[in-house]
């Protein structure tokens, strides 16, 4: 006698808690790859360095969404861009805080607005560029 895969099992989501480690680990790694093209790139080309950190968010976008939400849909996907662009937002603060002068990597800088701009939809977006059109059922 066979027993039939139960369908809730191959929808399964992870916790919510590990899923929000998950949004952090995968947002570290993208500020840890635009902050280092920030460093090593922009000095040399400023649109050079601007194309390396927009690839840098689009790649860890596509690393969380294939590695730990393939089946999450775009809702999903939206509320990650979101924690990250606040994530970026509040470590700007902090350091510039922390720091006593402004701190920019993640963000660029406040003279380019339109650069700045395109970073912040960059966050938010990226990981619905990846994303399935709708949600899998958790039934």
């Amino acid at each position: 006698m066979t027993h039939p895969f139960p369908r809730a099992f191959a929808y399964r989501l992870h916790h919510p808690l590990t899923t929000a480690v998950l949004v952090v680990l995968f947002w570290l790694a993208a500020a840890a790859l635009v902050v280092t093209v920030h460093l090593v790139i922009e000095p040399q080309s400023l649109l050079g360095g601007a194309a390396l950190t927009i690839a840098a968010i689009f790649l860890a976008a596509y690393c969380y969404t294939r590695f730990c939400a393939c089946r999450a849909g775009v809702s999903h996907a939206l509320g990650v861009g979101i924690a990250w662009l606040v994530l970026s937002i509040a470590v700007e603060m902090v350091l510039t805080t922390r720091l006593g002068h402004g701190w920019f990597s993640l963000l660029g800088p406040p003279g380019a607005p339109l650069l700045r701009n395109v970073y912040m939809f960059v966050w938010i977006f990226a990981p619905a560029f990846f994303a399935r059109r709708e949600e899998c059922p958790a039934d």
